[in-house]
């Protein structure tokens, strides 16, 4: 069981090859332990070079609506009339 941290993208594009290699071993074997490691390892490297954003709330909604083909109705999407006094 080689550990080591992943500080190139060679390293990481590898550390998932290895992964898939070990990723069934019983648990507390070192095989296993190193399944454990590596996916954090993996995990770590991705949040630091590769960060997903979150989403803005209005454009995941309509993201969203539009996956479902769903329309937003005319009495939401427009902003209401300012009434008579």
């Amino acid at each position: 069981m080689e550990i080591k941290a992943i500080k190139s993208e060679d390293d990481y594009k590898q550390s998932p090859k290895r992964l898939e290699e070990i990723f069934h071993a019983q648990l507390d074997t070192k095989e296993g332990d190193e399944a454990e490691v590596l996916s954090i390892l993996i995990e770590k490297y991705e949040d630091e070079h590769y960060p997903i954003e979150a989403p803005d709330p209005i454009e995941a909604i309509k993201f969203r609506m539009e996956q479902m083909r769903t329309t937003i109705p005319p009495q939401i999407s427009e902003p209401p009339s300012p009434s008579p006094p």
